[in-house]
């Protein structure tokens, strides 16, 4: 009988002998490195060349529910770069304005398109970037009623301002004010010419792609 349970007893001691080394290797096992890299939640890279569209509201009043408004949509495209803590840059835009209404002698004219180029500066703060912006517009006017306005395009001074906030890394939307003073508009009613300054005011939401 002894014989018989020797084979047995030496498996079992074997087994109980095993025991520490196998518990070591599973107190050692380590799970492997993810295959991926999570995003980086730092500061965003502002620097680079990009392309958007826009649309929003042209008024000859601040408040573009106030009278003389036009809808407006347009493209624009330009390029950034982060200069020792601050994003300067350069755009062009151009804006097809729905015949916002301005006031010219003896009623008013219409603003039918606009090419502006400007220069841009700004604080990033963290994901999201507000900046100034300043340049040259061109804009075309159109007759309206008994009012005839200039031939060809007008040039005048734009300044603004707006806020830029990231999406994703190449994606990101903004929301743009631009106030236009155009000087020296001709007007002519019944026969009677005049020139003016025209002011209008500007409002956009954009969607920006960064290269």
């Amino acid at each position: 009988m002894t014989k018989t349970f020797a084979p047995f007893a030496l498996a079992f001691a074997a087994a109980v002998s095993a025991t520490p080394v196998l518990a070591a290797d599973l107190t050692n096992y380590s799970e492997p490195a993810p295959a991926y890299n999570e995003p980086s939640s730092g500061p965003a890279n502002w620097t680079g060349a990009y392309v958007g569209g826009h649309g929003g509201m042209t008024s000859r009043k601040i408040n573009p529910f106030d009278g003389g408004k036009g809808l407006n949509l347009g493209v624009h495209g330009g390029y950034n770069a982060d200069v020792g803590g601050a994003v300067v840059g350069g755009e062009l835009d151009y804006s097809y304005l729905g015949d916002a209404g301005v006031k010219a002698r003896g009623g008013k004219l219409d603003e039918r398109h606009r090419i502006a180029a400007k220069v841009k500066a700004g604080v990033p703060l963290d994901q999201t970037l507000v900046y100034g912006t300043t340049g040259l517009a061109m804009t075309k006017f159109r007759d309206h009623g008994d009012v005839s306005g200039p031939d060809g395009w007008k040039p005048g001074f734009l300044i603004g301002a707006g806020v830029e906030q990231n999406l994703t890394s190449n994606i990101s939307a903004r929301v743009e004010y631009n106030y236009v003073m155009t000087g020296d508009v001709r007007s002519e009613t019944g026969g009677v010419e005049s020139k003016k300054d025209v002011h209008d005011h500007t409002i956009n939401l954009g969607v920006n792609y960064k290269f």
